[in-house]
């Protein structure tokens, strides 16, 4: 079938937050019960995602919506696989006959499409929804499925799982299929599972495809799985100045977002963190950081510091057992004024009500998901504010996200932050917990800055480790081959005089008693079994050689090098986007298994 001529166009609409169109006002007009949720809930007026949306879908259109985050994308789907249902439903279905699925990249992200869809769904008589995400047994979720599982809401690895261990759901009469956040379902390396879960679906029914971001991999996905899509374009209307006249263009951010870049040393930056928490203390805060160590670190670090007694800090990150996550989330949601530390876990999707700020303590690995941790904020029309931080040699990074159509205005370091690096380093001697902590978040850190997307704006070989280090407040510089062997500069380091390591305790007493157990068992086995002295190495001639080469041969030959490792990264990367590598097997082959979310 060919695609109309309205089909082939992009609809593109500007993000005002609300339009003038009621959702009594759609055609095809609403159910009665749908309305009267709508009305319960506070929602009148459709946002511009809303109003082109929903009237395609309930048309029994595919669509590929292309939309600002925090412009009301959930509602987009969840209103019409309620409507195609009730007027698709002509008897009872049967408990495990699958009517219409949802799939979202995180736990967190299903969860709360869940509770936004059940009010909905509780109009259909009959119609029993499902969430299917990870953190339980699978054995668990089969059993559920047997009382009913007619809309399922989920991960797609939960997804997966359950269609390949078992063939009890009915999926010939699917109606309506969802990808939320379908570009991060791609990068997270569940392409596997999404072609699985497509091919045992019937092809006539209605796919929508929602993401902030259009990725190329979106496109081949929307060309395999929709039928003549109508392309959804939503973005926020901003003005530029070039002194003359005023410019109308388009961003991917929300309309009531301004976004601003913090550039400091590194020693200096957990200082201006602690001033900007001080500042903002009446306020609603997200922090992000590069890995889930470095939110486990500065979880523990911060309470601890005087300037931040009373600050509500709760850390958030997908090492986290499910349980706890909820409930950090939770805790989190309630507050009026408080700190979220997380991961890229917290980035996609969450409408966290009363956000006002974005703190990017560490700039995102892939530059796309910059668009989604800051639109936790200035959702639905309101103001909201973010701050990234970035180190002097990646100032290039603001020109970068401004061709992306992501302005960033200038902000200047505080003259009155305070020096919190010797608290740091006094709650490590005090603690051998802080201590290790501050350790693996560094190395975690390091690790994770060699796997940026933007290789060439975050260098990592020009890292300065000795005032990054400094800026962790650790008490020595971990032995890491990435130091040792690459000539990291170390300067800017000041060692703590009379350090004696073996002599900092846990205070979990458990902990230390264990720690001084094997202590004892080593110092034990060595006085039983010395080790014998190791013969003097013979001379190394390739070294020897490599000396005497002028200096500008040893240049050529590292500077192959380097190509050479630039080149496997790049292959690397290139096989996980393909999906021919997932993303644990691209994280072993790169030396970061551990990193992973």
């Amino acid at each position: 079938m060919e695609k109309t001529a309205a089909e082939e166009e992009s609809t593109i609409y500007p993000n005002k937050a609300l339009t003038n169109t009621r959702f009594s006002d759609l055609e095809p007009a609403l159910s009665k019960p749908v309305i009267e949720v709508l009305n319960q809930a506070g929602f009148h007026h459709c946002t511009p995602v809303q109003a082109a949306t929903i009237p395609l879908l309930c048309s029994y259109k595919d669509v590929a919506v292309d939309a600002a985050t925090g412009s009301g994308k959930t509602l987009a789907f969840v209103v019409p696989i309620v409507e195609i249902l009730r007027r698709s439903i002509t008897s009872p279905p049967k408990p495990q006959q699958v009517l219409g699925i949802i799939i979202s990249p995180t736990r967190e992200l299903s969860t709360q499409i869940y509770n936004v869809a059940l009010p909905f769904i509780s109009t259909l008589s009959n119609v029993k929804p499902m969430l299917l995400v990870g953190g339980g047994e699978v054995k668990a979720d089969l059993k559920k499925i047997e009382d009913g599982a007619n809309v399922l809401i989920g991960t797609p690895g939960r997804l997966y799982d359950i269609m390949e261990r078992a063939d009890v759901l009915e999926l010939r009469d699917l109606e309506v299929l969802i990808l939320d956040e379908a570009d991060r379902l791609l990068d997270m390396g569940f392409q596997k599972q999404i072609n699985y879960i497509i091919s045992r679906l019937p092809k006539l029914r209605r796919t929508g495809l929602f993401s902030a971001t259009q990725t190329e991999a979106v496109e081949e996905l929307s060309k395999a799985g929709l039928r003549n899509p109508v392309r959804v374009e939503v973005r926020a209307e901003i003005k530029s100045f070039d002194g003359k006249s005023v410019r109308e263009n388009t961003s991917k951010t929300p309309s009531g977002l301004h976004i601003e870049y913090l550039e400091c040393e590194a020693d200096k930056k957990s200082s201006e963190l602690v001033n900007l928490l001080v500042e903002y203390k009446s306020k609603k805060i997200i922090i992000y950081f590069m890995t889930c160590a470095c939110v486990d670190y500065w979880g523990v670090v911060l309470p601890q510091l005087s300037v931040l007694k009373g600050h509500s800090l709760i850390p958030l990150h997908g090492k986290m057992k499910q349980n706890a996550r909820e409930k950090a989330l939770a805790s989190f949601t309630d507050l009026s004024s408080g700190v979220l530390l997380c991961t890229d876990v917290a980035a996609r999707g969450l409408d966290i009500p009363g956000v006002d700020c974005i703190l990017q303590y560490d700039p995102p690995q892939d530059p796309n998901v910059f668009v989604h941790r800051v639109g936790r904020t200035a959702r639905l029309g309101k103001q909201g504010s973010a701050i990234v931080f970035l180190l002097p040699k990646e100032e290039a990074y603001v020109e970068f996200l401004r061709i992306r159509r992501i302005p960033l205005e200038e902000r200047k370091c505080s003259d009155n932050s305070p020096d919190i690096i010797p608290q740091i380093r006094s709650a490590a001697m005090k603690d051998r917990n802080v201590m290790d902590k501050g350790l693996k978040a560094f190395v975690s850190f390091i690790r994770a800055y060699k796997e940026h997307h933007c290789s060439y704006i975050f260098r990592w070989k020009e890292l300065e480790v000795g005032k990054l280090a400094m800026g962790y407040g650790l008490l020595q510089l971990p032995s890491m081959s990435e130091v040792k062997l690459h000539s990291l500069s170390t300067a800017g380091f000041i060692p703590v005089e009379n350090l004696k390591l073996a002599e900092i305790k846990y205070k979990d007493k458990s902990r230390e008693k264990q720690r001084k157990r094997k202590l004892l068992e080593k110092q034990s086995e060595e006085n039983q079994n010395p080790k014998p002295r190791k013969p003097k190495p013979a001379p190394d001639h390739k070294t020897a050689a490599m000396k005497k080469q002028t200096a500008k041969k040893r240049r050529a030959v590292k500077t192959k090098e380097d190509e050479d490792e630039l080149t496997q990264e790049y292959r690397l990367l290139k096989k996980l986007k393909k999906g021919a590598i997932g993303e644990e097997e691209y994280a072993r082959l790169m030396g970061a298994d551990d990193l992973l979310d």
